[in-house]
């Protein structure tokens, strides 16, 4: 039977590849140990022993030119089982595809995390072309729509505890006022949508809803996401921006009900 000492050695030592994958994941597409060590906070000669180790897992790869690390493809397996088994993919994933085929708008489900909202699936129209997968990213709940429904099933109390004080500025529109945001999050409650114009990026905006399940409670939230013209506060026809909301609740609705929502 290992001893005390020694599962709190192997604790250790898994917390340490784990911020070191995590490291990896920090934004730059390849990094050299030296970076991996100043982000993890760990010794040049433990995060090297950590990435040889990782590497011959195939978590992690080294280009041979650069001898700089990225994350390896061979995660990949580990994140689709786990994406693929969760409820809410499952109800969202041909639901999404649809809603973003009928809008040409881009379509995502997420859940919370602690403090952040984390997409499970997503796809795009031809009006909201991107380059790489939504899955698996990390958004601000109080900053985009989808982050707003998700924290409607939350008291004010809650939200104030989770999110912390002040609410970060991503643009010069971000709702930084938990009063404000108390005031959104009660429209979200009254209409059964969020709208958000710019809050996180520049000239985009979003339309959710939230998904419940069997118990009534939310757990994930669906996006239609755009330029600011279609979307925004602005956008070129208030009919067309009424079609969308339809669509999307629609669509939240279809998700619930797979769930078990009555």
């Amino acid at each position: 039977m290992a001893t005390r000492a020694t599962d709190a050695g192997t604790n250790q030592s898994v917390e340490r590849a784990v911020s070191v994958l995590r490291a990896l994941d920090s934004g730059r597409p390849e990094l050299r140990v030296s970076d991996v060590a100043e982000l993890t906070g760990l010794g040049s000669s433990t995060t090297s022993r950590l990435l040889s180790t990782l590497e011959r897992l195939d978590m992690v790869e080294r280009d041979p030119v650069s001898n700089l690390y990225r994350l390896s493809l061979g995660l990949l397996p580990l994140a689709a089982t786990a994406t693929n088994r969760h409820p809410v993919h499952r109800a969202a994933r041909m639901v999404l595809q649809g809603l973003a085929t009928r809008t040409g708008l881009g379509a995502n489900v997420a859940v919370r995390r602690g403090g952040e909202l984390m997409f499970l699936c997503n796809f795009e129209g031809t009006r909201a072309p991107k380059s790489y997968t939504q899955a698996g990213h990390t958004a601000p709940l109080h900053a985009t729509s989808i982050g707003k429904c998700l924290l409607s099933g939350m008291a004010p109390k809650e939200r104030r505890k989770l999110l912390g004080d002040p609410l970060d500025a991503h643009t010069e529109y971000t709702t930084t006022s938990h009063d404000l945001l108390d005031t959104e999050i009660d429209t979200v409650r009254r209409t059964g949508y969020a709208v958000e114009a710019e809050e996180r990026a520049l000239g985009r905006a979003s339309l959710a809803a939230p998904v419940r399940d069997a118990s009534g409670e939310i757990v994930a939230a669906i996006s239609l996401w755009g330029p600011t013209s279609v979307l925004g506060d602005h956008s070129d026809t208030e009919g067309q921006r009424l079609a969308l909301v339809r669509e999307v609740i629609e669509a939240a609705d279809a998700i619930s009900q797979a769930l078990g929502a009555l």
